[in-house]
């Protein structure tokens, strides 16, 4: 059973995580909601998708022009406070790695801290055992923030994820985080290279079956691109491929951007895996 904010998941529920950037250099959309009304728009749009989670992020995730902590906290917490008075069942989830953002995100109204630098800032655990937050435990090869992998390696890079993700959430859980609050996620394309994040895909059974539910962030990143070759806008494919993998393997949330697509992906994925009955059921009973 997973639990965010006023929302709880069963089991073998997916649910989707819809991405909003609130930034003006994002690899994805280049800064399409960095301003507030597209970006609430957006919100809008992916909750009558199907997106139960809205990821709120304030600095992209490579390389780029340096962003504080105090400007993160501008780009985000306000949003956040409008986005939880419009929906106030919604559970929201701010993407940082700094213990400072999580702070004002939490007063804002958000549930859930999505770091995906695997506790570079040990503070943050601590910021989400204190308001009660979820928190997503993610491996990133130890690189240091907004940084790429230069001929990063592994012996077992799937053991590697285990050991890390596995180990920040029991300590998240020492430190009074709710234990059915806390996600683990392998880390895609994060201190890694394509092979990696192809193998962290193929063996994600054994993450699902450590007992924590697992995220998986694969919407239109590079080991999608590198794979098929193909440019930023032309990965949904490949993505919702991943996507469906990774459905069967037991992944139970999916941040991405294209919530509709993703939201048929997994629906289909479940209803043969005999955890979703058909929408309508009409062939062979006329």
């Amino acid at each position: 059973m997973l639990r965010l904010g006023s929302r709880t998941f069963a089991a073998h529920e997916p649910v989707i995580m819809a991405i909003v950037n609130r930034t003006p250099d994002s690899f994805y959309d280049q800064g399409a909601t960095f301003r507030d009304e597209p970006a609430l728009a957006r919100v809008e749009q992916a909750v009558a998708e199907g997106a139960a989670i809205i990821d709120v992020g304030g600095v992209k995730a490579g390389p780029g022009e340096e962003v504080s902590a105090a400007e993160e906290v501008r780009r985000t917490a306000g949003f956040i406070a409008e986005v939880r008075r419009r929906h106030p069942d919604v559970v929201i989830s701010v993407d940082t790695w700094r213990h400072e953002v999580a702070e004002a995100a939490c007063a804002a109204g958000a549930d859930l801290l999505n770091d995906a630098w695997g506790g570079v800032d040990p503070q943050l655990a601590e910021v989400a055992a204190r308001h009660g937050a979820g928190l997503v435990c993610t491996h990133a090869g130890g690189v240091r923030p907004r940084t790429r992998p230069h001929r990063i390696a592994y012996d077992d890079v799937v053991a590697d994820i285990l050991r890390v993700t596995l180990g920040l959430a029991e300590r998240a859980a020492e430190l009074g985080v709710p234990r059915d609050g806390i996600l683990i996620d392998p880390g895609h394309d994060f201190g890694k290279n394509t092979r990696h994040s192809l193998e962290a895909t193929r063996r994600l059974g054994e993450m699902t079956a450590a007992g924590w539910p697992v995220l998986v962030s694969l919407s239109n990143k590079d080991f999608v691109g590198e794979t098929l070759d193909k440019p930023v806008k032309e990965r949904l494919v490949g993505t919702l491929a991943t996507t469906a993998v990774s459905a069967w393997l037991g992944a139970q949330v999916y941040r991405a951007h294209e919530v509709a697509e993703t939201r048929q992906v997994l629906d289909m994925v479940a209803a043969i895996a005999g955890h979703r009955a058909p929408a309508v059921a009409r062939r062979g009973l006329a």
